[in-house]
């Protein structure tokens, strides 16, 4: 059950990065001021990033181990730092010095991450993960 919900997170993940790239790219183009959605955005995508990795830790903690898990973990744990990283940095910025670009770029190596993660274990992106 656990395995199911910690794979099963990984749409989410996917969501909220394709949100998060989809608001920056428009806030670009657009010109529009960084604002509130951006943070939120850029909150859920690393928030949902860490309850994946939390069930996956939880589920180390059961004894679901196997060496191809070593370059897995290592992945995840880079991506939720540079989603962490972005998101704390754009936050702490003066308002006048906040842009989309950061997140943009933040995501798409998280995201890039997360994708070499799941198929240093053998499994595809999209589709049955079991």
């Amino acid at each position: 059950m656990l395995l199911y919900a910690h794979s099963g997170i990984r749409y989410l993940v996917f969501l909220a990065a394709l949100a998060v790239i989809g608001y920056a790219v428009y806030g670009m183009v657009t010109g529009r001021p960084y604002d509130k959605t951006m943070r939120i955005l850029s909150a859920a995508f690393t928030g949902l990033l860490d309850l994946m990795i939390l069930l996956g830790v939880t589920l180390l903690f059961t004894g679901m181990f196997y060496p191809q898990l070593g370059g897995h973990i290592v992945m995840m744990v880079l991506a939720a730092a540079v989603a962490h990283i972005v998101h704390g940095v754009m936050k702490r910025r003066p308002p006048e010095q906040q842009s989309y670009a950061p997140h943009i770029v933040g995501t798409l190596v998280a995201f890039g991450l997360i994708a070499a993660g799941i198929m240093a274990i053998g499994r595809p992106l999209i589709g049955s993960a079991l």
